[in-house]
């Protein structure tokens, strides 16, 4: 009785863990719908031209696309007192809320610096969007970690990431629905000024408050054997040359620091080589599944980033670049304000669909549910192209949410399933018990801060602590190699990082060609025909995930 009530209170612990780490998750996804929304109409109304737009939005991807991976990595050998994902975490989200403060007031930053300058305001827009979209997007790796850490069964991770779907939804459902609401009236007004700086000081509100939700995760803290990291770590590293000098404490405190930070520098260094040694050879399973997520989210993201602009200048016939007040203009924003709703109406089939995801695969299976999924979206992509009516193309839209939900969920679910059975699914990589084995036998010397704190370092020989307080240790290599690290093994977080990347990808590549393709065309419709090319491409490349054993058997014998 006592294991069944204690099994209880775990289960409780770890129900409220989830909703602490999701609600940040809600509120991380409100504000990038609210950018989503935002950033095409800001970015043309201060003149930039529609090729340079798509550009621009593609800007944050493809940082996050090279920078991400190295997140992962580098959160999976992360050790200090406050956990793996936490630190990295925190500090993604000071990058969204500076892209979240310099977004609206840009003009008034432009003024204050060159006095109005078009050019300065544009500058200072593209870094606040590029801040937003970056910092955003790649904290979203460390949040599925972290997730991927706390619930590691097969069954409770599918329910924890189809809780976090309906987060994300929710908080999508939020923020396409926060820009439909005249702020200009609101009481913040007041005090903030107009419609785009009230909403943005609503978000960063809603931001930090759960953003602090963080601070009662309770996530697991690795701590490497005592004994071993004071006695193999010192012994391998070069013998240093003890210099006793007199100095004042602020400089011995100078001095200590700065001998850490090259400590810190260093091991970042090797985990950047380590990191592109375990780039090189992902496996099959993992590469299949992300050449699937990418044609998919190519797919989405070609909708979901032109969305909005294809329902203002194609079903309304307005014109974002004509002056406030003028016809063309307010057609225009009544088409940015249904397109906002057709987005709400997906986020809100995208919570539904999650809510009944766990029995949907009970039902059918992963892989009826996955290709049934994907196979809707060019569907709705092509009726969107033929048809004119508005209510027809609003329900279309709100279909694509069903291949949203599953794309937050499955492929994610997937990967923890690859990982906890990784000699079937990842067969070229060590078993749990040899790894252990691996980590007794081999150096552990830490990779970053230690655990004693964020900037904390490894114990340092007894003998150099007897000085008096004036005498300082000064540690100089006497010309002995380097020790090479032991690579680090392949974590969860690192292959969570890849498949981040194919959803970063999936903006990168319509950023860079719908500009080109829409000022060939000269029509905004050629945004839903090139969904739904991608959305086929996609259906080919889904059909090639592994979904179970009997999948991998196949490729083993292929």
């Amino acid at each position: 009785m006592p294991q069944k009530a204690s099994g209880h209170l775990l289960f409780q612990s770890r129900r409220a863990q989830l909703l602490l780490v999701n609600s940040f998750t809600c509120g991380l996804e409100v504000c990038l719908a609210v950018g989503t929304t935002y950033v095409p109409p800001f970015l043309l109304e201060a003149g930039v031209e529609e090729t340079f737009m798509t550009m621009v939005l593609g800007i944050g991807p493809v940082l996050a696309l090279f920078l991400v991976p190295l997140i992962g990595s580098a959160s999976d050998h992360w050790i200090s007192s406050y956990g793996r994902r936490r630190p990295f975490i925190w500090f993604l989200c000071l990058g969204v809320l500076l892209g979240l403060l310099i977004i609206p007031h840009a003009n008034r930053l432009a003024a204050f610096f060159s006095r109005g300058s078009t050019s300065m305001e544009i500058a200072f827009l593209i870094l606040g969007i590029c801040m937003l979209d970056f910092c955003g997007q790649a904290c979203f790796t460390p949040l599925e970690a972290l997730l991927s850490d706390l619930f590691q069964d097969a069954d409770n991770c599918r329910q924890a990431f189809s809780i976090y779907s309906f987060m994300v939804s929710l908080g999508g459902c939020i923020g396409y629905l926060l820009p439909a609401i005249n702020w200009k009236q609101s009481f913040l007004a007041a005090y903030v000024g107009g419609q785009e700086e009230c909403l943005f000081s609503l978000l960063v509100l809603i931001f930090l408050g759960c953003m602090l939700a963080t601070l009662f995760v309770r996530e697991e803290v690795v701590v490497p054997p005592m004994d071993l990291r004071d006695e193999r770590a010192m012994k391998d590293l070069p013998r240093p040359l003890s210099v006793s000098c007199c100095f004042p404490g602020h400089l011995s405190l100078l001095l200590f620091w700065a001998r850490h930070l090259l400590l810190a520098l260093r091991n970042v260094c090797t985990l950047v080589s380590h990191f592109r040694s375990l780039c090189c050879c992902v496996p099959q399973a993992i590469r299949r599944l992300f050449m699937a997520k990418l044609c998919s989210w190519m797919a989405l993201m070609t909708f979901l980033l032109f969305y909005t602009d294809f329902i203002g200048e194609g079903l309304y016939r307005g014109v974002p670049m004509a002056k406030a007040g003028t016809e063309a203009r307010r057609r225009y924003d009544e088409g940015i304000r249904m397109g906002s709703l057709g987005l709400f109406l997906q986020c809100t089939v995208s919570i539904l669909f999650s809510t009944i995801m766990g029995r949907l695969v009970t039902e059918f299976g992963t892989r009826a549910v996955y290709l049934a999924s994907v196979g809707l979206f060019p569907l709705a992509a092509c009726i969107m192209c033929l048809s004119n009516s508005i209510v027809i193309v609003t329900a279309s839209a709100a279909l694509t949410g069903v291949t949203f939900s599953t794309l937050q969920i499955l492929p994610y679910t997937l990967a923890s399933l690859y990982h906890h059975e990784k000699q079937i699914f990842l067969p070229k990589y060590k078993g749990v018990e040899e790894e252990e084995v691996v980590k007794e036998t081999k150096q552990p010397y830490l990779k970053g801060p230690y655990p004693n704190g964020l900037f904390s370092l490894p114990a340092s020989d007894p003998s150099l602590c007897r000085s008096s307080p004036c005498e300082v240790s000064m540690m100089i290599a006497g010309g002995a190699p380097e020790p090479k690290l032991p690579a680090p093994g392949r974590g969860i977080c690192l292959d969570l990082a890849i498949l981040d990347s194919a959803f970063l990808l999936s903006q990168v590549v319509p950023s860079l060609l719908m500009g080109a393709i829409v000022q060939f065309t000269q029509s905004v419709t050629s945004y839903m025909v090139s969904a739904a090319g991608f959305g086929l491409v996609a259906i080919y490349f889904a059909t090639k995930v592994i979904f179970d054993k009997s999948d991998m058997a196949q490729c083993s014998v292929s």
